[in-house]
């Protein structure tokens, strides 16, 4: 994940230098949304031919196709970040974690 840029350490996240989706920024968390692609030939060189990340992967989150489609939409404008919704399946109501969203 560091290799492709989606995870970052403690002193990216305070001082704002991680490197996401091609350019430095702060980031909230310390693993970040990214997806590659990789094809290997026959001589067995592998190639990494395609990345994304954040909005880019939209089309990968099913969800967003069906919060798209009803009244409110996606409802992140009070969020602190784009993705501050998700949660797991267990850590809905975690108060460390800025407790639930409903």
């Amino acid at each position: 994940n560091r290799d492709f840029h989606v995870s970052f350490n403690e002193d990216e996240l305070k001082d704002g230098t991680a490197y996401y989706n091609y350019h430095e920024t702060s980031f909230p968390e310390v693993e970040g949304p990214g997806i590659s692609a990789f094809c290997k030939d026959d001589g067995g060189t592998v190639y990494h031919t395609y990345s994304s990340y954040g909005r880019g992967l939209d089309m990968f989150i099913a969800t967003y196709h069906l919060l798209d489609i009803v009244a409110k939409g996606r409802d992140e404008q009070d969020l602190p970040y784009s993705m501050a919704w998700i949660r797991h399946h267990d850590n809905y109501d975690n108060p460390e974690d800025g407790g639930s969203f409903h």
